[in-house]
């Protein structure tokens, strides 16, 4: 199977190059809208017509090179065709971003800790950090077309980075590991040896609360500048959430190691239901970024030989995993306590929703190897 992750490395430009490449993304976003123009009014998506009547255009009037303009062209049919495949309606796509899409060995390279990129005045070469990323630069990754950005006063290039990787064979599996998500616990684990892990939430819900009543602050002011402040809060905040994810799924996934099969719950559909939750605890259910955190741990966990698989949790938490008694009474939410009416079996609650994740990856493993 095909792995692809993001790298994403510091560019550190000296004062001139950083004036080539803002120049650059300049001319880079003002070719895209104009092309974003051209799309909206003709709903023209195929790029030899759209090159008929962009192509000189961006070379004359924005000074964008040969493959700058065919990037640019690509660049917004991929905006478009995303909104589309997301139901969007249909209107006219606004690039406001300094970025620039990069086509590896045409657009960029990397030679000896050297970041070589086309600018609108030639060719630059500068230097990159890869703290945290060493591991992506070796082995056989092959590297996509690459998004240079400019945030918060520096440079930064995202890499899409593809190998091959074995994920493990059912036969091959030694442990199953049932990973429950939730508020209180991040994540808890019930494995084969009926040892539970708990990721504690405490800190990150009170964090989330911290967040939540400033933003409300903020929102009561209806001025500028807390616009902009609340702008960033949202950016601060998606920023801290992707970290503890990230903290979270690889130690899940370090405790357990290769030949493992995680069973996760399949989230489709899980905001409709936890929207029809109190709304005054509404935004903690909803808030985390379950979806990142699964796609984590399956990207690791592929990474070490392990696989995952997503199963429906219903009734995961409301079903005693010694006798099969299932009842919304055996839940006791607010004490986030399970207690079995029929044979009096007790535990935490999201520890009884991993033994029964735990025991659904067994079933799936003897359905699908027999």
């Amino acid at each position: 199977m095909q792995l692809t992750v993001t790298a994403k490395l510091k560019i550190i430009p000296t004062e001139e190059q950083q004036q080539k490449l803002l120049r650059t993304f300049s001319a880079y976003r003002a070719g895209c809208n104009a092309v974003s123009e051209t799309v909206f009014l003709t709903h023209l998506l195929q790029q030899p017509v759209l090159h008929r009547l962009t192509y000189e255009v961006l070379r004359e009037d924005w000074g964008l090179k040969s493959q700058m303009a065919q990037s640019v062209m690509k660049t917004v049919i991929a905006r478009y065709k995303t909104n589309q495949s997301n139901g969007h309606p249909w209107t006219r796509v606004k690039f406001k971003r300094p970025e620039y899409d990069l086509v590896w060995n045409r657009d960029y390279s990397l030679v000896k800790g050297l970041f070589s990129v086309n600018t609108l005045e030639g060719r630059i070469k500068v230097p990159f950090e890869t703290k945290g990323m060493e591991h992506y630069f070796r082995g056989k990754w092959s590297f996509g077309t690459a998004k240079l950005v400019y945030k918060h006063g520096k440079f930064f290039l995202h890499i899409p980075m593809t190998k091959e990787a074995q994920e493990a064979e059912l036969s091959a599996i030694r442990e199953v590991v049932g990973v429950d998500l939730g508020v209180n616990f991040l994540a808890t684990t019930f494995d084969s040896k009926r040892k539970t892990l708990f990721f504690n939430g405490r800190k990150a819900k009170h964090k989330r609360a911290h967040f939540k009543a400033l933003r409300k602050q903020l929102q009561q002011k209806q001025t500028p500048s807390a616009r902009r402040r609340l702008k960033q809060i949202g950016q601060r905040e998606n920023r801290w959430m992707s970290d503890v994810n990230h903290s979270v799924s690889k130690a899940l996934v370090d405790s357990y190691g290769k030949n493992t099969l995680f069973v996760l719950e399949e989230l489709t559909g899980v905001r409709q239901a936890t929207e029809r939750v109190h709304i005054h605890q509404r935004y903690q259910t909803v808030s985390w970024a379950f979806y990142q955190l699964r796609q984590m741990i399956t990207y690791k966990a592929q990474l070490r030989g392990a696989k995952v698989i997503a199963v429906d949790p219903k009734y995961t938490s409301q079903t005693c995993p010694m006798c099969g008694h299932t009842a919304k009474e055996n839940r006791n939410k607010k004490k986030h306590l399970f207690c079995c009416q029929n044979c009096r079996y007790q535990s935490n609650d999201d520890r009884i929703g991993g033994m029964n994740l735990q025991r659904l990856g067994i079933q799936y493993i003897a359905e699908e190897t027999a």
